[in-house]
């Protein structure tokens, strides 16, 4: 297999509001050692935060003290991608009981809000200027969610958890290779309009560079106070009256957040969604979350043969059983706080096998099947997010995405940190042309709809693996082909993520570009698709067992991830 290319530039994103650029170009591949371990395991996207977590592991801390740990460094490390301003989904396995369940921390939108907050003169508003400032910001969901789940499994004494971020943010860290071309390229036009996000983004009116000492003292002062007050400290008091001043006084584009709203927020314990694929059961996180698409579009796949060779027939029928579950999504899914989402009818085996035979050999857009009346919906949804898992000593285990949206998200900075853009995850127009309400339109207290996937896999009722990935919409492709690459193809974790990727979101046929997948490029046009080259950066983090009960770690070699294990 030719080697990948160096992924600078920045593809374009077709949305239903313009053109976009999608963020979160790599700067380059990191190669990957496969890395085994027999109790416990941690990988992030970044070194540092996989060293935190690893910290909390080998002091006897639980998986969920781990990803904290780590989620707290990459705050600080990686900011673009994840961190306090923003929120996440965990999934989360309790060994000893036997079952999964599902945090839900995703943002939600201010009670103010309205389905006409991305309108402007009947029209969906231009992406960026919704983009920038305080309109596209959600209530973070983050800090109350790691309480939350610190409550219920942790181990180790919350304080301790933010020590790791503390020390680094006061001493200083090195600005990563990645971080550091993200910020020269200006990816997110509002990084220069916001004071605060200028002064430390751009010192002396310079682009950090790889290498840098970067120190963020305001950072250290949060977490000092989230450590030693709890949530409170972040949802009441000077920092969150900070927030709602920052997201309220925005000059040109504000929000309309109160301190009732932050005081308000709560996370969410959901049953995960399941489904067969060969002899496994593969289980992930529910609407608003993404696990829903995962595991239909899985579910088509398995009335076919096994796609054991990643060749132009399996990658055509991966993309169909693609197409097929994102047409459905695109109509029935959204916050099922605000809107009954039909997953029992979306997963029933007549219903998946009837699906599975719509796959043909021409590449057209699916129908979403006749489930409820519904109106379609299509959001942008970026990818600037980031993925962790862990497996303490006891075998407990968590799968997290955490995000803040595009990259560095709204661009307002306040406590060292950024704030989300969440918000615009929400369809922009609230009706289609038959004046029918979309199941994801803004609506004051809800969640906006992801495609944030953090999966388990069980075997016979034992946990067999952990996979995830930031990507926006990509993140269900990334996620299921690297389980069909493993299933159906026999690869390890490494190398199965590793794969060029494959994307179709019932629109076109994206390949990874400097890849094998170009060899492909005529084979599926012969059949019908839309090929279109693109960079595909994906950013997998995942575990794997082995036929004699060790684990196999796997961290994508697109970005810069690690795994540690022991």
């Amino acid at each position: 297999m030719r080697h990948l290319a160096w992924l600078a530039l920045l593809p374009v994103l077709a949305l239903a509001q313009g053109e976009v650029r999608e963020p979160e170009a790599a700067t380059g591949r990191i190669e990957q050692q496969k890395v085994v371990g027999s109790k416990l395991m941690m990988a992030t996207a970044n070194p540092l935060a996989s060293e935190a977590g690893f910290a909390m592991l080998r002091q006897g801390g639980s998986a969920v003290d781990a990803v904290i740990a780590a989620e707290m460094v990459l705050t600080l490390v990686e900011p673009q991608s994840s961190g306090l301003g923003g929120g996440a989904f965990m999934l989360l396995w309790d060994q000893d009981k036997q079952r999964m369940q599902t945090l839900d921390a995703r943002e939600t939108a201010p009670k103010a809000d309205t389905p006409e907050l991305f309108m402007e003169d009947g029209k969906p508003m231009d992406f960026f200027k919704a983009l920038v400032g305080g309109r596209s910001v959600g209530v973070p969901g983050l800090v109350k969610g790691f309480w939350e789940a610190h409550q219920h499994y942790g181990k180790l004494p919350w304080a301790k958890l933010f020590e790791p971020a503390i020390k680094l943010a006061k001493d200083g860290f090195e600005v990563s290779p990645r971080l550091a071309e993200l910020v020269r390229m200006e990816m997110n036009p509002g990084l220069k309009s916001s004071a605060t996000a200028k002064d430390y983004f751009f010192p002396h009116g310079q682009p950090l560079k790889a290498g840098t000492l970067l120190k963020n003292p305001a950072l250290a002062k949060t977490m000092e106070a989230i450590a030693k007050a709890g949530p409170k400290a972040f949802y009441e008091g000077e920092l969150a009256e900070a927030l709602v001043k920052t997201v309220r006084g925005h000059a040109t584009n504000p929000g309309q957040m109160t301190l009732a709203d932050l005081k308000d927020y709560q996370p969410v314990w959901r049953d995960v969604v399941c489904g067969p694929y060969r002899q496994y059961q593969v289980c992930s996180a529910p609407p608003p979350a993404g696990g829903l698409v995962v595991v239909q579009q899985l579910g088509i796949l398995n009335k076919l043969p096994a796609l054991a060779n990643w060749d132009v027939p399996a990658i055509h029928r991966f993309t169909q059983a693609s197409r097929l579950a994102f047409a459905d999504r695109n109509l029935y899914e959204g916050d099922p706080a605000f809107v009954e989402v039909p997953m029992a009818a979306m997963l029933d085996d007549s219903y998946l096998t009837r699906r599975s035979g719509l796959i043909g050999d021409a590449d057209q857009p699916a129908v979403a099947g006749e489930l409820a009346p519904r109106a379609l919906t299509k959001s942008p949804e970026l990818p600037s997010t980031s993925h962790l898992v862990a497996i303490d000593k006891d075998g407990n285990a968590v799968s997290m995405t955490a995000s803040i949206e595009m990259g560095f998200g709204s661009t307002l900075m306040v406590g060292g940190f950024l704030l989300n853009n969440e918000l615009t995850d929400f369809n922009f127009g609230a009706k289609d042309e038959q004046g029918r309400w979309v199941a994801n339109r803004v609506q004051g207290g809800k969640r906006p709809r992801s495609s944030m996937a953090p999966s388990m896999v069980l075997y016979q009722g034992q946990l067999q693996g952990l996979i995830g990935s930031p990507g926006g919409s990509r993140i269900i492709n990334y996620v299921t082909r690297t389980l069909v690459n493993v299933i159906d193809g026999g690869m390890d974790i490494q190398d199965a993520i590793a794969m060029p990727n494959v994307t179709n979101r019932n629109d076109y046929t994206a390949l990874e570009k400097g890849t094998v997948a170009e060899d492909w490029v005529e084979g599926l046009k012969a059949r019908g698709h839309d090929v279109r080259l693109i960079d595909l950066n994906s950013g997998l983090q995942g575990f794997w067992r082995l036929p004699d009960g060790r684990w196999q770690g796997g961290a994508d070699p697109r970005r810069e991830g690690k795994v540690l294990a022991e």
